[in-house]
């Protein structure tokens, strides 16, 4: 277990539960470090002062806020710490919600919050299991780095997390990215949905990190003086082309019920309809499928549509 980052307390009404906050998260990436091409020499980052252009040491180098462009206000740690902060060495809930009021958009990091101490563990028990009967989160403030935040506290077996939230003046209004509203088919609606249901999985801990195992093999390679894997032949896609939207979903729910071995009648994808009307008085007569048998209406406004693009 990775060593605790931050210890305080959770404040739950009158009661306080001692408390070490462990980061619930681990950075896999593999990071690389800038070098001098020529000698393999580490190149490495300077503190330089603008006015003087001379290198600053750590113990020189303080903060200031920008007012102006001529004027910066100095201010020093002393006096960030004199600040009141109720929050300061508390995690202090303040509501609990349902879980399905909080906007995903403003979760951040995630935190476990270990018991500290066996004084702890009847209070921290409590809550555990308040919030598991309840069927709610705890909305929750603290303050970390002489900065209040807000929280949600839930349980992941049977471990309180913290995860840190945006405030709500801290989220972006997204109404003018949406597109105009287009027309689109009962049918293509349908065909997404299908879609969406022969890609869902139970569980999605077989996903892997298939750049960073690219590049751990690149850099295996390189280490032992081989030539680089190459890369896997593929099919390119072109960005922004526009395409049948129909047909795209009608290969793309295909190819899903083959991957999970559904290949009975079943499984079977409807037949695009053809453009032209002759050909599509033809295939009329064919037998309909159950789920368009019991959407007759349906299917007799849009025989004769032609599929719409994208």
């Amino acid at each position: 277990m990775p060593s605790a980052i931050w210890s305080g307390a959770i404040s739950f009404g009158l009661v306080t539960i001692p408390i070490k906050v462990i980061s619930a998260t681990e950075d896999h990436s593999i990071h690389f470090h800038q070098v001098h091409l020529e000698d393999m020499g580490r190149v490495r980052t300077r503190k330089v002062c603008e006015i003087d252009g001379e290198a600053v040491p750590q113990e020189e180098i303080g903060k200031g806020y920008e007012l102006t462009k001529e004027q910066t206000i100095p201010v020093t740690d002393d006096e960030l710490d004199q600040i009141p902060l109720p929050t300061a060495k508390a995690i202090e809930i303040a509501a609990f919600v349902d879980a399905d009021t909080i906007d995903p958009v403003r979760i951040g990091d995630s935190y476990y919050l270990a018991a500290d101490g066996q004084v702890a563990a009847k209070p921290y028990t409590l809550l555990r299991r308040a919030l598991e009967r309840s069927d709610k989160v705890a909305i929750a403030k603290f303050a970390w780095h002489n900065r209040e935040r807000l929280g949600l506290l839930r349980v992941r077996d049977n471990a309180i997390v913290l995860h840190a939230m945006r405030w709500p003046d801290e989220i972006r209004d997204p109404s003018e990215l949406a597109p105009k509203e287009p027309e689109l088919d009962e049918k293509e609606i349908e065909q997404a949905v299908q879609l969406a249901n022969s890609m869902t999985i139970d569980d999605i801990s077989g996903f892997r990190d298939a750049y960073r195992d690219a590049l751990e093999e690149l850099i295996e390679a390189k280490s032992e003086g081989k030539e680089p894997p190459q890369p896997a032949e593929g099919e390119e896609q072109k960005p922004g082309q526009v395409v049948d939207l129909m047909a795209a979903l009608n290969a793309s729910v295909e190819r899903a019920k083959e991957a999970r071995g559904e290949t009975d009648e079943h499984a079977t994808v409807h037949e695009m309809k053809p453009r032209k009307k002759a050909a599509a008085k033809k295939t009329a007569k064919k037998a309909p499928s159950k789920k368009a048998a019991a959407k007759k209406p349906t299917a007799k406004k849009t025989a004769g549509r032609k599929p719409r693009s994208a």
